[in-house]
């Protein structure tokens, strides 16, 4: 008999994959990694501060700049997440669908999942990646 997982279960889940995934392409360079770590674990202050919308946007435009990738990674590991939560498609950006479809309740939503999401994210990059340079 199989059991379901818990929504916290496959959270849990995906963020340990995407964190493993990005250690792996990145093992021999701790700055790298420890762009992510430290752009993991500021994640939860910054949505608080400025809001689920300009966050994003904010990861998404630093993604263009060849020395912040690790932006765009977040961005889209983010991004696909919440976006298969709340609109059952994973390929919808969410940027996207909360300034073009979303309504109040829909963005709530969308910024309660994001933080539950990298809450789990901090936790792995936390205790996975590397500090890389002070």
């Amino acid at each position: 008999m199989s059991q379901r997982r818990s929504l916290e279960q496959e959270r849990a889940k995906a963020a340990r994959e995407f964190i493993a995934g990005y250690k792996d392409a990145h093992k021999t360079n701790k700055d790298e990694q420890g762009k992510m770590r430290s752009l993991a674990l500021g994640a939860p202050a910054e949505i608080q501060m400025i809001g689920l919308g300009q966050a994003l946007a904010f990861w998404r435009a630093k993604a263009n700049k060849p020395s912040e990738k690790h932006h765009k990674k977040f961005y889209d590991s983010v991004s696909r997440w919440v976006t298969m939560r709340i609109t059952a498609n994973e390929n919808d950006l969410l940027l996207e669908w909360i300034m073009n479809a979303a309504s109040t309740s829909d963005y709530r939503r969308a910024t309660s999942e994001t933080l539950s999401f990298i809450k789990w994210l901090k936790y792995f990059a936390e205790g996975e990646l590397e500090k890389g340079k002070p």
